[in-house]
């Protein structure tokens, strides 16, 4: 196990990628970030927070529980379901930002598509992600990305985050 990023590039990524975020969306008062449970909820928070110093004005954040959404709910163990919870300005006409630890086979941003439909209809849709890993099953990229970590097929990347694991760290795992 070797740790890929440490606390401080955790912070240094998520720092820039808030201001990429802004950069990208003229419109600061038209965004809203939606974290993908679990740690994207939390990246999400810690970005909104970095996001609103830039910016001047409070960034919306919520939360989207893709579980419901899932293509692969038979082949693993039952999981709980979060609560979805949706800022007051909502997603209509917003400029959605979904927020994730990592991205791989791009199920997760597939299952987070199909839920957003049930809740509104957003300008547009985006993707930022603390880790791109690669290996992509389906034809979906992120538009902002922490750090690229190119890994073989049979690693694990964990991402420990200080509001559950009490440390913040990005491991890279061999099976």
């Amino acid at each position: 196990m070797s740790v890929a990023l440490s606390s401080a590039d955790i912070a240094r990524a998520l720092v820039r990628l808030s201001h990429e975020i802004l950069e990208a969306n003229a419109l600061s008062t038209q965004i809203t970030l939606l974290g993908i449970p679990t740690r994207g909820a939390h990246l999400a928070q810690r970005i909104s927070r970095t996001m609103a110093e830039i910016a001047g004005h409070e960034i919306p954040v919520g939360m989207l529980d893709i579980t419901m959404h899932r293509d692969d709910l038979r082949m693993r163990p039952p999981r709980a379901i979060m609560a979805t919870v949706i800022p007051h300005e909502g997603v209509n006409d917003r400029d959605v930002i979904f927020i994730d630890d990592v991205l791989f086979s791009g199920r997760t941003i597939r299952a987070a598509l199909d839920a957003i439909g049930e809740v509104g209809r957003p300008r547009s849709v985006q993707l930022a992600v603390l880790v791109d890993r690669g290996h992509r099953e389906l034809p979906i990229r992120a538009d902002f990305v922490g750090k690229n970590l190119p890994t073989s097929i049979d690693q694990a990347v964990k991402v420990h985050l200080v509001e559950i694991e009490d440390v913040d760290e990005v491991l890279i795992e061999n099976n």
